[in-house]
């Protein structure tokens, strides 16, 4: 007997993953070789405050202020400041689309809960008050 050869099958494709905001957002900020809005304001303030705060600076950077900070700052707080400090925020564009596409979605969902309604309580009463 004579073997039967398998059919070509087509190859598989390596699908990529699509990349996160945060990777789109870190990969434009090295294209544009522009330094971050918090580091603009960060460098703005250590010009203007740099040499009236360095003295409270070093105070601050104690250890019994640390460690009170510690003590008195729950850690719920201080994990969330991190993560508030990692959002990368959608554009303008963005923004304004997605917001759209929940307003339209409410108006359809509730068309719909209030055409349920209206059907429901018709037939509650045909039904029930006859």
């Amino acid at each position: 007997m004579a073997e039967k050869k398998p059919a070509n099958k087509p190859k598989r494709r390596v699908v990529k993953n699509p990349e996160t905001f945060r990777e789109r957002a870190v990969k434009a900020g090295e294209a544009s070789g522009k330094p971050g809005s918090r580091a603009r304001a960060a460098d703005t303030g250590s010009k203007v405050f740099g040499p009236i705060a360095t003295p409270f600076r070093r105070v601050f950077q104690l250890k019994p202020f640390r460690i009170i900070g510690k003590v008195l700052l729950p850690a719920y707080f201080r994990n969330s400041w991190h993560e508030l400090r990692q959002v990368t925020w959608p554009s303008w564009k963005q923004s304004r689309q997605l917001t759209f596409a929940v307003l339209i979605f409410a108006i359809v969902f509730g068309a719909l809960i209030a055409t349920v309604d209206y059907g429901l309580d018709k037939l509650f009463r045909n039904i029930l008050l006859k």
